[in-house]
This record gives structure tokens, sequence and C-alpha cells, in this order.
């Protein structure tokens, strides 16, 4: 269950650019993460401009402001920010902006706390993202353990794997031709589990810069 977004702004740049980044179909690297989840106030927010500048073009923003995402700003102190702190772990920089994409199960912006099910996704949007995983093509695919799970749920995913042998920090989950894919923590996780995340973005990393 989730409750969606009140603002037509972000609605709106949502159905036209269903991700974040660049387009995922010429992306080198994915990140597939669960829902893009924005504050109740953000449209009065002094980044709401930056942010729909992000949204029209997350590659062009990375250049212009040296973060990959608004929540990264000097001026915004709002939810949000130790997931996008964390993912800056790894230690990508603008260079990469031509290459990374975000991309959300759902396919809306929400507020609040969201518990997803199955039938709360969008068939055609999953649809397309099976086609991202399951193409071939030369790319690595990052999934969050709960992305996995609820992935797992769908019989349209019935083809990934449940087992997931572990090598080193990263969990690779299988191959499809070229593409790879691979589980670790929610960028949002912290405490106790910090010095994973610190491994797998070490890993991770080293997968980018190759």
């Amino acid at each position: 269950m989730y409750q969606q977004h009140p603002s037509s702004a972000l609605t709106r740049v949502f159905r036209e650019r269903p991700f974040q980044g660049v387009d995922p179909n010429g992306a080198r690297f994915i990140f597939l993460g669960l829902d893009a989840n924005y504050s109740a106030d953000i449209e009065q927010q002094t980044i709401f401009p930056q942010l729909l500048e992000y949204h029209r073009d997350g590659a062009s923003f990375w250049r212009k402001y040296g973060v990959h995402h608004p929540f990264l700003l000097p001026s915004y102190r709002g939810d949000g920010r130790r997931y996008h702190v964390n993912f800056a772990r790894i230690g990508l920089t603008p260079a990469h902006a031509a290459d990374v994409s975000f991309v959300e199960l759902l396919h809306v912006p929400t507020v609040g706390r969201s518990l997803l099910a199955r039938t709360d996704f969008d068939p055609a949007h999953l649809k397309w993202i099976g086609s991202l995983l399951s193409s071939g093509v030369e790319r690595d695919v990052f999934l969050s353990a709960g992305v996995l799970r609820l992935l797992q749920t769908v019989n349209e995913f019935a083809w990934i794997k449940r087992s997931s042998p572990c090598s080193g920090p990263l969990a690779v989950i299988q191959s499809v031709g070229g593409t790879r894919l691979y589980r670790h923590l929610h960028f949002s996780n912290y405490g106790k589990f910090q010095k994973q995340m610190d491994a797998e973005a070490a890993a991770i990393r080293q997968i980018v810069q190759g």
C-alpha cells in the first residue's frame, strides 16, 4: 500500500520520465529501488525547482551541481538525505553521469511510509523493468534485498534466482547474457549495517570503474 504524492508537477515528470538519471535503456549501470518518496511539503522547499530540473535531465543536473541528487544540495534538510549520502559513498563523480540510471518498481512518486505489495505495481511498468533486466545487453543492475523479495512474488520475474552466491561483499544473483544482477543492502540502512554497506560501496565502485 502506498500514498501517491499530491504534487501534480512531480507526477507529471514521473509520467514523462519513469526513471532518474539517464534513460535506463542506454545506461551501463542501473540501480533498482522500490519507490521515489518525498516529503509532503516538497513543493514549498527551496530545492523544488532544482528537483524538477533533476527529474527532467539527471545527468545534466549532476554535471552542473556536482552531486547526483538534489537532496545532497546544502540547502536541503529533509527526509531521504541518508539514502543519497550512502549512495555517494560509492564514489561516483559527474564523469559517470551518462552511464547511471535509477529506476523504481513503483511508477508514481509517493509520500509517507509505503508498504508495497505486488498488487501495487503497474503491469506495463513492470514489463518494461523486466525487459531491462533480461535483455542481455552489457550492463550491471544493482537491486536492494527488498526489491528482490518483491520481484520474486511477481510471476513475470519467476526466472530470477532465489539463491545468490556471495564470494565477496556483493551477492551475485545471476547473469542474463551481458546483464549482471547484484543484490545489496538498501542505501537507507545505517548503524550496525554500515560496515557491510561500506564494503558493498567499494565493490560497486570497483565494478563501475572497471
